[in-house]
């Protein structure tokens, strides 16, 4: 299995702004890169990663820094451009260039300071902040704003001078929207907006970026539910750091299929349904039928080998015409007893979904807490909607449970409410601790922990999953995945089932065949096609070469 948050294209861990001060330090006591160096080197990255942003190269371009070294990092990134562009051979250098500073630096051989007097020295105007009358025709002018104001350092909301030149970026921003260069404005921050941080109230003041330049390693705030739309399209800015340096400070991951996809082993090609993973899915009710549909529909584009829906008797001839491969049954067809069993000793899943679209009646309280001492002896589960409705606040699973709600459902399963469940990802960590359950928590950007205090983030901001029974598809590629998982533990006769690693599967599976669907507003039946071949193709192996 692929150590998590590495890949070929990079390092996709993600710290806390204590770790990301801590490993600065060491890059400098024990590695010898000076703050200079650094700079130097992010600087020239973020200058190198401006000019891939199309309609960036050619624009007027308005620096704002503070004092730290976000903001000595956007002023050699100005230099980097200016440098890159000069020459009328080379259209890449901007129309007009100028740097705001929040206060002029001392020439105290600072990288600020270093930087102020490269700029000065090629003619470029190094103005200090008079006040937001004064900086009008300044802003008015600037086609693409850097923002260095403020950086992850931050121990409170913006107050006085970078206030103010937050609340002018962002004022310029809104007033003139658009792409350069037809009239707009775009605005990029270096590393973080400015304004945002770790324990900063997320309506507090910050600039409103349309990108981010994030220097590897990434900042966990940047991925903050309550706070990743003040970041825009999030560009990262490798190759500051030592790969040995990076691997010693982790505090978080950012989850990707390109990783996730390639975690699990494919499919033997001696596979059969049973070895594959058989999930037993309880869901739907009246008027929710769809919901029933869509989980089935997850778990089979997630590759389980056999996929059995159970449902109220009233549904069942809507949901059995056109199943295709699902078993669909009526509840009456179940005997009483443990969930899962058709006929004793028969038909036994390797996984239960319940909740999709289900009610909650005492009929449903009953089999949930069935299904809860299944789980206590194996059983892997998977609780969404009103399954996860159904639970007391004083539920405890016995780590093979995975729960997936939404923030309104976690604020009913917590007591904490949903603007702090988006703000504070630690509460989503502490939920799955205490519940001892992976916690799989959706939203634009979907926050992952585990019982043990992994912690993980898939970035969403997709608007096309927006949409019922995008959480019902999710669900069943859950199912799917865990059960996959217990077939193979049962198989070898180990630890296998691991059910953080399956909800990442999960979440990024969804994330990426929104991606691959394309710019439209496609149904979820539709959708669990596209992440069926996605599946496929991570796990399903090549067939041999032969005389077919």
């Amino acid at each position: 299995m692929r150590r998590a948050g590495v890949s070929a294209e990079g390092f996709w861990g993600l710290v806390s702004p204590a770790s990301a001060a801590a490993l600065d330090g060491e890059a400098s006591s024990s590695w010898g890169l000076s703050p200079q160096a650094l700079v130097e080197a992010a600087g020239r990255a973020c200058g190198a990663r401006l000019g891939d942003i199309p309609g960036l190269p050619g624009g007027r371009v308005l620096v704002c820094a503070g004092p730290g070294n976000n903001g000595a990092d956007a002023l050699v990134a100005l230099r980097f451009l200016l440098m890159a562009g000069r020459g009328a051979e080379n259209p890449r250098g901007p129309r007009g260039a100028a740097a705001l500073l929040s206060k002029f630096p001392p020439d105290d051989g600072s990288p600020r300071s270093g930087a102020v007097r490269a700029l000065t020295a090629m003619g470029i105007p190094v103005l200090t902040w008079k006040g937001e009358v004064e900086a009008e025709g300044l802003f008015h002018d600037a086609e693409i704003i850097v923002d260095g104001v403020a950086g992850t350092g931050l121990r409170g909301p913006l107050e006085g001078v970078p206030l103010e030149m937050v609340r002018s970026i962002n004022r310029r921003r809104e007033a003139a929207p658009g792409e350069v260069p037809r009239g707009g404005c775009v605005v990029v921050s270096i590393d973080v907006p400015s304004g945002i941080g770790e324990g900063i109230p997320p309506e507090a003041p910050a600039v409103n970026a349309d990108y981010t330049l994030a220097i590897e390693p990434f900042k966990v705030p940047l991925y903050v539910p309550a706070l990743r739309p003040r970041a825009g399209r999030i560009l990262p800015v490798r190759g500051i750091f030592p790969r040995g340096l990076l691997d010693k400070y982790r505090d978080a991951e950012l989850l990707r299929w390109a990783d996730r996809g390639p975690a699990l082993s494919p499919l033997p090609p001696d596979s059969h349904k049973y070895s594959r993973g058989v999930v037993e899915i309880r869901a739907g009710s009246p008027g929710s039928a769809g919901a029933a549909r869509i989980a089935a529909a997850g778990a089979s584009a997630a590759g389980a080998g056999l996929v059995r829906l159970v449902v109220d008797d009233e549904l069942y001839p809507v949901l059995a015409a056109g199943a295709g491969g699902v078993m669909v049954v009526p509840l009456s067809g179940v005997p009483a007893g443990a969930p899962g069993v058709l006929s004793p000793g028969r038909f036994k899943p390797h996984a239960l979904l319940l909740g999709p679209g289900w009610g909650r009646d005492e009929v449903r309280r009953s089999l949930c807490r069935e299904a809860r001492k299944a789980e206590e002896g194996g059983l892997p589960l998977v609780l969404d909607a009103d399954g996860i409705g159904l639970l007391d606040r004083d539920a405890v699973f016995h780590g093979r449970a995975i729960l997936t709600p939404h923030a309104g459902e976690m604020e009913a399963l917590t007591g904490i409410p949903r603007g702090r469940l988006l703000a504070e990802p630690a509460l989503i960590a502490g939920a799955a601790r205490r519940f001892n359950a992976a916690i799989l928590f959706k939203s634009h950007v979907m926050v992952l922990s585990s019982p043990e205090g992994r912690l993980g983030f898939i970035d969403g901001m997709d608007p096309a999953l927006a949409a019922g029974g995008s959480g019902d598809l999710l669900a069943g590629f859950c199912a799917a995945l865990a059960a996959r998982m217990r077939a193979a533990e049962e198989r070898r006769g180990g630890p296998v089932f691991d059910p953080y690693a399956a909800a990442a599967a999960a979440g990024t599976l969804l994330a990426a065949a929104s991606r691959r669907a394309g710019r439209v507003f496609y149904d979820p039946l539709r959708l669990a096609e596209t992440a069926a071949r996605l599946a496929g193709k991570a796990w399903l192996p090549r067939p041999p070469a032969g005389p077919n």
